[in-house]
């Protein structure tokens, strides 16, 4: 993650980066990081952020990264994972070596901000250790022992599925009773039906690019682990499945490298209705702290 590596560099941190590939290293070192020969580069704090697990898996196990880490790294997983897959690596990981799951949030423009939040799970003192340099990124939240990073983050990731499947429907009842989109959108900030969704994620709705910055198939990823935490519950989500029939009917429609709030699309098409909004809105990919969110001209 390029960003990351930046708001390290940035805070005077020396940042080794590696990625397979080749133009990701090259922009990493742009944004002040040294290219590394190999994930397992030397380093005191280790950090992997990873689109899915099994892409951890073939870091650290296929590729021998957490073998090659020496005693007093501390190894910190920015990726969304899988809880078991975090505890196996933990438990193969070389003696000395400390493990801590960090998942963030808060979208590319927090990225490239500095201010994203950081779900830490992991032994407290370890955490401790590392938050000083987690806190370059953003907000540090200490959430238990090492796995509830994890669990925070798609609890998380949960509550905002539920409603980016959502604000598409209140979208289409308004619209189609007489409501102007943008007094709508107003309406809906200024009350119980605020959300990080309506503030942050309509804006790409508006636009009419559905925020390519995720994918609908990296929804339906965290959704699929987000059931493996419910067989756990001993009781129905009904909102939960709800919202991953939504992701998953969006996309057997428009594809899995659909944008995620392509699962607002669908209504809008069904309804033949327009989401589309005049105004200045910046995508989130190039928003910096100095940035608006946008608004309607």
């Amino acid at each position: 993650m390029v960003p990351v590596t930046a708001s390290l560099a940035r805070a005077g941190h020396p940042v080794h980066a590696f990625d397979r590939d080749p133009a990701r290293v090259t922009e990493a070192v742009e944004a002040g990081a040294i290219a590394a020969d190999s994930a397992a580069a030397s380093a005191d704090i280790f950090l992997t952020s990873l689109p899915r697990p099994d892409h951890v898996q073939a870091v650290m196990v296929t590729g021998g990264a957490i073998h090659a880490l020496r005693p007093g790294t501390t190894w910190v997983d920015l990726t969304t994972n899988r809880i078991e897959l975090v505890a196996e690596l933990a438990s193969r990981a070389p003696a000395g070596v400390r493990v801590v799951d960090s998942p963030v949030t808060g979208a590319v423009d927090g990225a490239r901000s500095g201010r994203l939040t950081l779900f830490v799970g992991g032994d407290a003192d370890v955490v401790e250790t590392v938050t000083p340099v987690l806190r370059e990124l953003g907000s540090v939240i200490p959430c238990g022992p090492l796995g509830t990073g994890n669990v925070v983050k798609l609890v998380t990731n949960q509550l905002w599925f539920i409603a980016s499947a959502a604000i598409g429907e209140g979208f289409a009842l308004g619209l189609r009773h007489g409501v102007a989109l943008d007094t709508l959108w107003q309406a809906i900030r200024n009350s119980v039906g605020d959300s990080f969704v309506a503030r942050h994620d309509a804006p790409s709705i508006f636009a009419g690019h559905y925020d390519p910055s995720f994918t609908l198939d990296l929804c339906l990823k965290d959704l699929t682990l987000i059931r493996e935490l419910q067989r756990d519950v001993p009781a129905d989500l009904p909102l939960t499945d709800a919202a991953r029939a939504a992701f998953a009917g969006a996309v057997e429609r428009y594809g899995a490298g659909a944008p995620e709030l392509t699962v607002a699309k669908r209504i809008k098409d069904d309804a033949g209705l327009s989401f589309r909004l005049d105004g200045d809105w910046p995508a989130p990919w190039d928003v910096d702290e100095t940035s608006p969110v946008g608004s309607a001209q």
